[in-house]
């Protein structure tokens, strides 16, 4: 319990300088914004309606999901004896920015439907279109609000939210009585060039191994067998990679004859990390992207097929923050015009549109889990497909 809440602590203190690091960044490029002398009045004026809107929408919308929430949880909340500070600051803390960022597409959309659609109805669009302001030009403020927001959008999702998730996922462990994957059987894999590793049981919470086999072959010919009933990996070691082996016995082979050395403990460096050996489900959420381009690497030259939902979870970081451009486009171009009866029919084909783009997102992961389809492509195929619709809705807008 001690080592779990320490976990926590140390989890919750990088966050929180994730966030310091996240502010620096917003603070300066927040003081170079009033130099951009090419950011006119309706520049400013959509921006910040645009931007406000936005921020309003993740309000309300992640305001009714923390109630629903909550009233799921209650009930497990007390079984299990949650404090309240771990509730607000573990849980909710990390629940909020990462569904938030999760379905920022969609708010990115809501926002843009709503506060355009009140500007046609106002006439403030016609007004602007017949001052000379072309269709082009009016879009201009909308393509910078969504460069800011997909900047930041990508790096809270590769960068911060991952440390508050460990948060969250731990809590739910602790008082959700979400079981997570600790142990595993029978782990083999490739730590090196032409050495295999072997463990018959490993326990992820006490970070030790049972029956553990360590071989090295040169040209396609066992050279040593290293064995061990025990190895321990040392979480407090400078590096990575350090293990303690308990009743190790090594075997060495010169063609018919062999060197044997035995011992009680040995301490040594394996090529292989805790992470390697046990998989739970969202693990890769978990890591920052440049981990996860590390892991996936790291893997691969292992040989080891079990990287696809780390490379699904890499790209889709990247073609996320994409999103915003694409749905933006479509939701100026659907409800810029004036018409009669409201926007009741396009404000639902715009909402169709968001809701199949975010469905064809889940899809296409699941293809490249389950069919083989490759991640990349699974990645950026909503993206390519809604690009054309997106290209097709902004030649229909008014002139």
């Amino acid at each position: 319990m001690n080592e779990e809440k320490s976990k926590l602590a140390g989890t919750a203190s990088a966050w929180r300088n994730g966030m310091a690091r996240l502010r620096a960044l917003l603070s300066r490029i927040g003081s170079h914004l009033p130099h951009l002398r090419w950011i006119k009045r309706l520049d400013w004026y959509i921006i910040k309606k645009f931007i406000g809107t936005y921020i309003y929408a993740i309000i309300l919308i992640i305001s009714i999901s923390i109630v629903f929430d909550v009233n799921e949880n209650l009930h497990k909340f007390t079984q299990y004896n949650a404090p309240l500070n771990a509730i607000v600051f573990d849980y909710y803390a990390n629940f909020v920015p990462y569904f938030a960022n999760l379905f920022s597409p969609l708010f990115v959309f809501i926002a843009v439907i709503f506060f355009t659609s009140k500007l046609a109805g106002n006439s403030e669009i016609i007004s602007m279109l017949a001052a000379g302001v072309s269709f082009k030009r009016l879009m201009r403020p909308y393509m910078i609000s969504c460069v800011l927001i997909s900047a930041v959008t990508y790096y809270l999702g590769a960068y911060v939210i991952p440390h508050g998730t460990i948060v969250r996922q731990n809590f739910e462990t602790l008082y959700k009585n979400k079981k997570k994957n600790t142990a595993a059987d029978n782990v083999q894999l490739q730590v090196g060039d032409g050495v295999i590793a072997y463990i018959q049981h490993y326990d992820n919470r006490m970070k030790r191994g049972y029956g553990f086999c360590l071989y090295k072959f040169e040209n396609k010919k066992m050279v040593s067998r290293l064995t061990a009933t025990e190895l321990q990996y040392d979480t407090i070691a400078d590096s990575k990679f350090h293990w303690r082996l308990t009743n190790w016995k090594e075997r060495k082979f010169h063609g018919l004859t062999e060197d044997i050395k035995r011992g009680s403990t040995m301490d040594t460096v394996v090529m292989m990390e805790p992470t390697d050996l046990v998989y739970s489900k969202g693990q890769q959420e978990t890591f920052t992207s440049p981990q996860l381009l590390d892991y996936i690497s790291k893997q691969q030259s292992r040989g080891s097929s079990n990287v696809v939902q780390y490379e699904v979870e890499y790209h889709k970081r990247i073609a996320s923050s994409f999103a915003s451009f694409i749905l933006t486009t479509i939701g100026v171009s659907l409800s810029s015009r004036k018409r009669k009866g409201g926007m009741g029919m396009y404000l639902g084909i715009g909402l169709a549109l968001s809701f199949t783009y975010i469905m064809l997102q889940t899809v296409s992961s699941t293809f490249a889990l389950k069919a083989g389809f490759p991640p990349p492509l699974a990645a950026w195929t909503p993206n390519i497909i809604f690009s054309v619709v997106a290209y097709l809705c902004y030649r229909q807008a008014p002139n």
